[in-house]
């Protein structure tokens, strides 16, 4: 859908096209934002519960004002009126984009439009700040930025933990002071216990404050048998991306940030597998994925869980290192990182050095604000570039999941390392508990999957079905567009 085609849209009432007459006719607001002085009016694109997050971040900023609230369910519409209620609001995203009242946007939807609201807003001449993941497909994020350029705008991803002062500080004790000698591998979790999402006979019937052919925009028009609309989206594969993408972004991330510096973008192989497995539900994302990742350099693997450790319980299963982080093995000992803290230990386990942040909250929306007013995309410290490659980790183990036939201990052990073999014996233990185990039927695993880092596609003789998940089918009129 080009711009044309959208302020026609909004040109189908004659208040609408007048709308559109002035909004041809002004320059565009994000030139004003560059005043330091200046206020920005910041929209917000859907008014759930990160956005309601975001909104109470956003408003410690200096000379921030919430002026645009737009969200397609009218009760959520309404309760963000009654918190902002001079904000002008909107149902269609396409009305608040084109609004010249409007400097800058925050997404905030769900995962499926993450990258088409990213592009329309900067297409318009908006900078973004959008949640993480960034991209439903790995295609999609590689458009993403490639509009960021186009169109030179700030466009900033939602790992909040980047603007947390504490991450320069691992660095260099990782990195410049070696405290720990060399860093061998390294290993990321996800564990944290969820409920099932119910199963239903019949299909959810929407409710009529809800416009749903804008709540779907790009993704398939498909029957829903959960219970329910909002949040459980992440659990389906047409709008969400799992648990890897909810929060394996965020400690991939940090990863990424940490151990590697940023100096890997993506990994040159990947190997996993998991399941949905014991809540009989709705879901189709796996709530037990595991992965290996060949850098080039430092291996990575990443357990993940929603399950507890015994039925009934609460509690997530036994794992080293922190539920939800990432650890380091050294030559020296091992360093254990995670939202807001860190600690590092010698090789006797002892506890050497901690490290106390301040998770980001905050400091991450004032590091947009301050991109926006200097019109400067290097004072960013999650600029989209960086976003699309955290968030391509996690779209390759969830590819490596789809791709996946029935779990081989043959194919599990073409990976020689200590690290991956310890958390295959975990999820045995994990899974056991539940009278499973990885030889069940319901356990998948990919074959090593090849990656041309460069090119964002797979190599080899197992390319092609791993090929066709790295971009989705787009709903007529709601199209990811290719960014040249």
């Amino acid at each position: 859908m080009t711009r044309l085609t959208r302020r026609q849209f909004v040109g189908s009432t004659a208040s609408a096209a007048a709308a559109f007459a002035v909004t041809s006719s002004l320059p565009g607001r994000s030139l004003r934002a560059a005043d330091a002085n200046s206020e920005i009016n910041l929209g917000f694109i859907s008014c759930g519960g990160r956005a309601g997050q975001l909104m109470g971040q956003f408003e410690k900023v200096e000379g921030v004002n919430i002026a645009g609230l737009c969200d397609v369910d009218e009760n959520r519409m309404g309760a963000a009126k009654q918190r902002f209620p001079k904000a002008q609001s909107w149902t269609d995203l396409r009305e608040l984009i084109d609004s010249p009242s409007i400097d800058a946007v925050v997404i905030a939807t769900c995962n499926h439009w993450h990258c088409l609201a990213a592009i329309w807003a900067m297409e318009a001449g908006k900078d973004v700040y959008v949640e993480k993941p960034l991209s439903h497909s790995q295609w999609e994020g590689r458009q993403t930025v490639a509009a960021a350029r186009k169109y030179n705008k700030i466009c900033q991803i939602g790992t909040q933990q980047r603007s947390d002062p504490m991450q320069a500080e691992i660095k260099r004790f990782l990195h410049e002071e070696k405290a720990l000698g060399e860093i061998k591998a390294a290993r990321v979790n996800r564990y944290g216990v969820r409920p099932s999402i119910g199963k239903r006979d019949t299909p959810l019937e929407i409710e009529k404050n809800v416009a749903y052919d804008l709540w779907l925009g790009p993704a398939a028009d498909e029957p829903i048998y959960r219970e329910k609309l909002h949040y459980d989206w992440h659990w389906d594969w047409n709008t969400g991306s799992g648990e890897m993408g909810n929060w394996g972004v965020h400690v991939l991330d940090d990863c990424r940030n940490n151990i590697f510096q940023d100096s890997v973008a993506l990994p040159r192989r990947v190997l996993g597998g998991g399941g949905r497995v014991v809540l009989n539900d709705a879901g189709e994302t796996p709530n037990v994925h595991f992965a290996y990742f060949d850098t080039g350099s430092i291996p990575v693997v990443i357990g993940l869980s929603n399950l507890p450790s015994q039925p009934g319980g609460k509690k997530s299963p036994p794992h080293p290192g922190p539920a939800s982080g990432y650890m380091a093995y050294c030559e020296g000992g091992r360093f254990e990182g995670q939202r807001g803290g860190a600690a590092a230990y010698d090789s006797d386990g002892k506890k050497i050095k901690e490290f106390k942040g301040n998770r980001g909250d905050t400091v991450h929306q004032q590091n947009f604000i301050d991109a926006v007013r200097a019109q400067d995309r290097s004072l960013l410290n999650a600029e989209v570039a960086v976003g699309n490659d955290s968030t391509g980790w996690c779209n390759l183990a969830n590819v490596a999941f789809q791709a996946g036939e029935s779990f081989s201990r043959e194919l599990a052990g073409e990976v020689k390392l200590d690290q991956w073999d310890s958390l295959l014996g975990e999820m045995d233990d994990h899974l056991a508990a539940h009278d499973l185990k990885l030889d069940s039927s319901e356990i998948k695993l990919s074959p090593m999957l090849s990656l041309d880092p460069q090119a964002e596609q797979f190599v080899g003789s197992d390319a092609d079905a791993a090929n066709g998940l790295l971009r989705r089918q787009y709903r007529k009129g709601y199209e990811v567009p290719e960014i040249v």
